[in-house]
Formats: structure tokens, sequence, C-alpha cells
């Protein structure tokens, strides 16, 4: 894997989630279980939004499965499955951005284009998944920062009491590319925050530029 292209997704995730959230009523299109909260807390307050938090899921996982479904030929006739469905993402954040920059700012999170904006963005967060799941087994997650941060500390205390050993180089090297992705995927979330403030829905153009880089990151199959 190349150096950059896992820290860059994780800065993209990031931002993705934060923008989304900040713009659609608290929908989270990246750490997407994160909606069962927030819809339980807007049907208990009767606060719009909840329909977005309800549909998110089931987009999330049915792109998923056309994901992994569309891999099977394609690596069949030898294309480069993971750059192709990088770019397709790239695709999606760039129609997102678009619709976003068209018609928001959101008065209503459940109106047609505010939902076309959630859940084109939890797809092509979906494809990001995917394309880890499936190409970048070895790499840190990009966008679940719950589970890595947990292992950060687990081998922050194994270097603490010494009990690393000569396991010790290898958890130093994982260790280093864990922090990578969740400083990175933190600076998104703070770099979305201050676009959002200063640029409103115009802050939703740089998530695809961020995304045209990564197939060129990408290895080839």
């Amino acid at each position: 894997m190349k150096i950059g292209l896992s820290p860059l997704l994780s800065f993209n995730a990031g931002y993705v989630d934060t923008a989304g959230f900040l713009t659609l009523s608290g929908l989270f299109t990246a750490h997407v279980t994160g909606n069962f909260v927030t819809f339980g807390a807007a049907v208990a307050q009767g606060s719009a939004g909840a329909l977005g938090k309800l549909l998110v899921l089931p987009v999330f996982c049915l792109v998923i499965i056309v994901t992994r479904m569309a891999a099977h030929p394609l690596q069949r006739h030898g294309r480069p499955v993971m750059r192709i469905m990088l770019g397709v993402k790239f695709a999606l954040l760039a129609i997102a951005a678009a619709i976003a920059i068209r018609f928001g700012a959101f008065a209503d999170p459940d109106a047609a284009p505010a939902l076309a904006v959630g859940l084109t963005l939890a797809a092509a967060m979906a494809i990001q998944n995917a394309v880890h799941r499936i190409h970048m087994t070895t790499e840190p997650p990009t966008t679940l920062m719950p589970g890595i941060t947990t292992q950060i500390m687990i081998d922050i205390a194994d270097l603490i009491s010494g009990v690393a050993g000569d396991n010790r180089p290898a958890l130093m090297a994982r260790l280093r590319r864990m922090s990578a992705n969740v400083v990175s995927f933190a600076a998104g979330c703070g770099g979305a925050a201050l676009a959002w403030r200063s640029e409103g829905d115009l802050c939703f153009l740089l998530p695809p530029v961020l995304a045209l880089l990564t197939p060129f990151l990408a290895p080839a199959p």
C-alpha cells in the first residue's frame, strides 16, 4: 500500500462525516451506526431528519453488497478493481457536492434534495469501507475510529509495561500507522467544521477533489 492513501482516506471520511452531520441535522454518513442514536433522539424529540437516519443504513449495506458483487466480474477480466471503486466513490462525492451547492442550505433535512445528499455521501463512504475490507486488509480502518483507538491504547499499555518484548518493532510500526489514521480523521473533522462555518455548503467541494487523487495512489491489481 503506497504511503499516504490510508491517511488521505481517513481525512476524507472525517471531513465527509462532519460536513454531513452539520448540514443534515445530525446525519452520520461514514459512522452510519451512530444514526441509531440520532434516529431515536429525533423520534423522541419530534425533530426533523428522522427519515434520512432511517434510510442511511439500508443504503449503506446495499451499496456494499453491490460493490462486492460488481468486483467479481471486474476481477475476472483483470480490471483494476480498487481504482475503479475509488473512481466511483469520487463520482458519488462530486454528485453530492453538486446537489448540496445547488439546493442547500437545507431547511428540511427530510426533503428530497437533502436526502439525496445524505444518501449519496453514505453510498460513497460505503464504497470506501468495502475497499478497505477487500483491498486494504493490512491497513488500519479509515472510517471507524473507536476500534482503532482501543488498539492504540492497548499497544501503548504494552509498550509502557514492557510486555511487547521482541514484538516491539512490529508494534511500533502498527502504532504509527494507526495513529496516522486517527490524527488524519480528526483533522478532517476539524477541517470540515471550519469550512462549513466559513463557506457553508461550498465545504462539500473538497471531498471529491481529495477523492480524485486516491485512484492514482491505489496499487494496480
